[in-house]
């Protein structure tokens, strides 16, 4: 199934399942039961790698809206855009296997909100993510954790963003969007083709 029709689907569902279970808190973890599908699969015949990235995206929307927060970010016209992601992998999802997603929220640098998220089968981590992600206005500019914050509520104090998340944050950022960021290769030899 393409992405889309999953995504509608789940924007269908969530409200739903929110309002029949548990309500999930702000900084609670969520889970969302998937299968693999055909249409997920490489010539390896297991998930593909892109593939976990963009259901990971269906983790982190189920979260938002079963937690409210979804309805917070669209009534001031906020939307979420990923700035950076990390997956390792450690084992395959192979052909209409079940899988969970668990995401979370796991702290926030100056600019930016971290999410945890983890593949889980049986109990199991076969893959875990992190992903930084910044808020954006539909009138243009950006949302400031300050504001965010405000927002959603207060923060629970035991909530620490790992100091790796921090480095590793600060380690891939790429310049601004108004600032120069040429595409220079430190001793690569340029292909003729252009």
């Amino acid at each position: 199934m393409h992405m889309i029709f999953r995504t509608l689907l789940l924007f269908w569902r969530a409200p739903r399942a929110g309002r029949r279970g548990t309500p999930l808190g702000h900084y609670d973890v969520g889970r969302l039961s998937m299968r693999t599908l055909p249409t997920d699969l490489d010539l390896n015949r297991h998930m593909n790698n892109g593939v976990y990235l963009s259901v990971l995206d269906l983790g982190r929307f189920d979260l938002l809206i079963r937690n409210g927060i979804w309805d917070i970010l669209r009534g001031r016209g906020w939307y979420p855009v990923v700035v950076s992601e990390s997956i390792t992998f450690r084992k395959s999802l192979t052909l209409w296997q079940k899988f969970v997603i668990e995401t979370r929220v796991s702290g926030y640098d100056e600019k930016a909100v971290f999410v945890d998220q983890r593949i889980v089968v049986g109990g199991e981590i076969y893959a875990q993510a992190v992903v930084r992600a910044r808020f954006l206005k539909k009138t243009g500019g950006t949302v400031s954790v300050a504001e965010l914050i405000d927002a959603i509520g207060t923060v629970p104090p035991d909530l620490r963003l790992p100091e790796w998340q921090v480095r590793w944050g600060a380690d891939v950022a790429l310049p601004s969007t108004s600032a120069a960021a040429p595409s220079e290769w430190p001793g690569a030899v340029l292909d003729p083709r252009g």
